[in-house]
């Protein structure tokens, strides 16, 4: 049976103790899903709430301290063979001019520098997600679910003008076939985009194409991944929120997003869930990336030529109505 280890908020180091152990603790809150531990065979320290699953720990909010000092930025080691742990990096004192932080204090400059949205997370920072990032990422996404959609609803609609040619002198069955194609317009027109979702942010990759493609993911607030029911939940929430608002649900998420800390939409909030950047609560959250990224600017470019290219045509298409008297 492994011998896990975790670290408290001044990193002081307790263990080898059993994962049964560490299952109390976790009820008596002792440790909570920001809690960093390690067993042997992994490589880094990891938040308990990314090991949720593989401990059998029951889903609970995770505590996240974000007033974290020096003592709580401090790395911590992983124990070495035997049971004992080597001290705490922050007491070594490296010689002057060289750094012991992997470069992440650099990169945690550049961030701040460039006004990207970053929030410290245990031993590093999280970059989430901006606005225009996920509004390209739902550009890709409308496309592809618009082109699946449709896929399925030009043969329905086929089928629905021959069938109401047959039934052209029984009103019953014409107000039949009217009901039968309006609940499946409705049911193609919101599963399609919420089955892939749901699939997609739950699947491995934790992210549709669009955000693969913009180097984002969806998580829960402690970091860990999302289940097929939460993401299916995720945007029912936002579908119910557009519906219900006529529209507007649309323009308040994206300026929640835009001015929240955490870059949270309603969905988000309700759900307990974060976009992310690919990189963030990995073992390499030096890599995040705090710009928009070449694929968001070159769809945000193309979709600005779109709306020009729109803009031009309806001028075009009222001058000629114009010159033609009307």
């Amino acid at each position: 049976m492994s011998q896990w280890y975790y670290a408290d908020r001044q990193r002081h180091q307790h263990g080898p103790l059993p994962a049964s152990e560490l299952a109390r603790l976790h009820a008596a809150g002792t440790v909570d899903a920001a809690t960093l531990v390690w067993r042997e065979g992994m490589e880094a320290w990891r938040p308990l709430g990314a090991l949720r699953a593989e401990l059998g720990l029951a889903e609970a909010p995770a505590t996240l301290d974000f007033r974290a000092g020096p003592e709580a930025s401090a790395p911590v080691t992983a124990p070495v063979a035997g049971g004992h742990a080597r001290p705490p990096e922050a007491h070594y004192a490296p010689p002057a001019g060289t750094s012991t932080d992997g470069g992440y204090r650099r990169h945690a400059g550049a961030v701040a520098a460039s006004g990207a949205v970053a929030t410290s997370f245990n031993a590093g920072e999280v970059v989430h997600a901006g606005l225009w990032r996920r509004f390209a990422a739902s550009c890709i996404d409308g496309l592809v679910t618009g082109v699946v959609g449709y896929a399925l609803l030009i043969p329905l609609m086929l089928a629905y003008g021959v069938s109401m040619s047959s039934f052209a002198q029984a009103e019953l069955a014409g107000a039949g076939m009217n009901l039968g194609f309006m609940l499946f317009y409705y049911a193609i027109s919101f599963g399609v985009p919420a089955l892939y979702f749901a699939w997609m942010h739950s699947s491995s990759s934790q992210a549709s194409l669009g955000k693969m493609a913009v180097g984002a993911r969806v998580v829960r607030g402690d970091g860990s991944p999302i289940g097929f029911g939460r993401a299916f939940l995720r945007y029912l929430a936002y579908f119910l929120f557009v519906v219900l608002t006529c529209g507007i649900g649309v323009l308040v998420s994206g300026l929640m997003v835009a001015f929240t800390e955490r870059k949270q939409a309603p969905h988000d909030m309700v759900c307990d869930t974060l976009v992310v950047d690919k990189w963030a609560f990995t073992d390499h959250p030096e890599r995040q990336q705090q710009g928009l990224g070449t694929v968001t600017v070159v769809v945000l470019v193309l979709f600005g030529l779109f709306l020009l290219g729109m803009l031009a045509l309806g001028l075009a298409m009222v001058a000629m109505l114009g010159s033609m008297g009307f």
